[in-house]
């Protein structure tokens, strides 16, 4: 049976994105990522929202352009892939956190004064899975 693990979010990031690098010099990145869900109760006719908190991380030239042009706050388009990690806490006991590893992610907002109003998505920023492409400054929306 094939396998499929993608996963497609937009939301805001809850917090600055979080750089880091490895021994062996490699860029890995910490993001919070917030995703609303609204919807109307089925007995009530009521407007709800719900928000879920996600975790991502990015690695290489896609860690480092995050890092550069996103900040808490900022919408975001991410594609990624599940990835499950698992670890023995200080008590031996087992524990598990569920992330989304970025393999592409887009603006979704520009910072420029231009005077659209509306929301612009940019071109891919970055994009590979476990390949990253180069990205120049001129490829950056803004």
């Amino acid at each position: 049976m094939a396998n499929f693990n993608r996963v497609f979010l937009m939301g805001n990031l809850t917090r600055d994105v979080e750089l880091k690098y490895t021994p062996s010099n490699q860029a890995v990145a910490n993001i919070g990522l917030a995703v609303n869900r609204r919807y109307k109760t089925k007995d009530t006719g009521e407007q709800r929202e719900e928000t879920t908190f996600v975790d991502c991380e990015a690695w290489g030239r896609t860690a480092e352009v995050m890092n550069q042009y996103l900040a808490k706050g900022r919408p975001v388009f991410i594609e990624g892939r599940l990835k499950l990690d698992t670890w023995q806490d200080q008590n031996g006991g087992n524990r598990s956190k569920l992330k989304v590893v970025v393999e592409n992610f887009q603006f979704v907002d520009s910072r420029g004064g231009g005077g659209g109003g509306g929301q612009q998505a940019a071109p891919a920023a970055a994009s590979g899975g476990g390949q990253h492409e180069p990205v120049s400054e001129a490829d950056i929306p803004f």
